[in-house]
């Protein structure tokens, strides 16, 4: 079965934007996931298609009504009532690739592109709708972080990595608790007076494996002591 997206959004041209190349441009053109979008103002009820309204208590800026959120949400889950609603916000659970597995493991995603100051939180609660963050900063709307999310659970379908080694061996890929991936060479050997590690040429395969994994943990150790505390913990 393929795996289908939809995104709600104001701005539906942006949309598959980078996702229409690469690994997953071309796993869209073979079917191996898809892609719609649904227009949110098409859903408002008046003649302007007015979206949003002032926040009640005052404040700056503007909020996505409810009404209006709700029947877009209600249209794309006609077409896929089994998929989870996510709605992208600096306030959800931070993005990781514990939930890009779990994503990709289903049959698709309802993202929600919000923009202003964001949705009314009535429609969230009672859509159940999962709060996702990509990261601790503010973006002008959802659409980029949709992209982001997007990308993250497409290359993980079946097919659309060229080798399933890859993913196993890339930064966060240990079920175990996470770690930064291992630094790589290519030829040539000594580039600008820099030479590959000794043991990566080798082809002695247990030293190879040892000195990426030492690697691995060093760089996060130093770049991340959050995920390496974790790490621990877990082994602990």
């Amino acid at each position: 079965m393929t795996w289908r997206a939809t995104a709600l959004t104001l701005f539906p041209e942006m949309f598959p934007g980078t996702l229409g190349h690469s690994l997953a441009g071309r796993a869209l053109r073979e079917g191996r996931w898809s892609l719609d979008t649904l227009q949110i103002r098409d859903f408002a009820t008046d003649r302007h298609r007015t979206v949003d309204d002032t926040p009640c208590g005052g404040g700056a800026g503007l909020v996505m009504r409810p009404d209006v959120v709700d029947a877009a949400c209600a249209a794309a889950l006609a077409e896929g009532p089994d998929r989870p609603l996510v709605y992208l916000t600096p306030r959800g659970r931070l993005m990781d690739q514990a939930l890009a597995r779990e994503l990709a493991s289903g049959p698709g995603v309802v993202l929600v592109c919000g923009r202003y100051e964001g949705l009314d939180q009535r429609v969230i609660e009672a859509r159940a709708m999962r709060e996702v963050s990509v990261g601790d900063f503010v973006l002008s709307g959802g659409e980029p972080a949709a992209l982001l999310l997007l990308d993250a659970c497409v290359r993980l379908l079946p097919g659309v990595m060229g080798g399933a080694d890859s993913a196993a061996e890339e930064s966060f890929s240990d079920p175990r608790g996470a770690l930064l991936e291992y630094p790589h060479y290519t030829r040539p050997a000594v580039w600008q007076g820099r030479a590959v590690p000794d043991v990566l040429l080798s082809g002695h395969h247990a030293a190879v494996g040892q000195w990426r994994r030492d690697q691995a943990e060093a760089a996060t150790r130093e770049r991340r002591p959050d995920l390496w505390r974790r790490l621990r913990e877990t082994q602990d």
